[in-house]
């Protein structure tokens, strides 16, 4: 991962993230896990080192552009402080950390010799989910509010495994959900490079 990526994922986060605990997460993050070096993903969205940061700092920036819109704001009332766009972008997929791992597997080269090459297995040490694992992991460090609570567990959407009356339920009562996951999805799908469409 560049050195710029982490340290802009840093900048926001101090500038933005204050509340008590903050400062002992983002020292979890940055000496206790890798989140900083950790892929977003096995083969598809920012499937490299330093990818998982890259892709908080994607939902961080979609999610601030979709919230800055006149229909997000004057027609639907959304508002929400910058702590809590911080929040809920940067740490929606801290799930992901230690998940990871580096293998090798034989694959052909261009001319037809095997050879190994990395890749990323998924090995999830701690089998909570996935939102409701990330809303776990923070509030061992700070307390969320409901709605960010909401909107991480729920940041998937409905391309999970849930009852689909309970997402679309907490994707209603919950307008925060509702923009995180067009974020997340407009990050994944859009904005970053995806190994299964080259």
């Amino acid at each position: 991962m560049s050195e710029e990526i982490r340290s802009r994922f840093i900048e926001i986060y101090k500038s933005n993230i204050t509340r008590p605990g903050a400062d002992r997460l983002l020292d979890y993050l940055e000496t206790k896990c890798d989140f900083f070096t950790a892929p977003a993903s096995t083969r598809f969205h920012c499937a490299y080192e330093g990818g998982l940061c890259e892709h908080s700092l994607n939902v961080y920036d979609c999610l601030k552009s979709y919230l800055a819109t006149d229909r997000a704001k004057e027609t639907f009332g959304l508002e929400y402080s910058d702590e809590t766009v911080a929040i809920v972008s940067l740490l929606h997929d801290v799930c992901k950390i230690n998940t990871y791992k580096v293998s090798m597997r034989n694959t052909k080269d261009e001319s037809g010799k095997w050879v190994q090459v990395p890749y990323y297995e998924y090995n999830d040490v701690l089998p909570y989910g996935h939102g409701e694992k990330s809303v776990y992991i923070i509030s061992g460090f700070m307390r969320l509010t409901r709605e960010e609570a909401m909107a991480i567990r729920w940041h998937m959407g409905f391309s999970g495994t849930e009852d689909q009356k309970l997402v679309g339920n907490a994707l209603h009562m919950y307008p925060l959900a509702l923009a995180t996951m067009i974020a997340d999805c407009e990050a994944s799908s859009f904005v970053e490079e995806r190994k299964d469409k080259k």
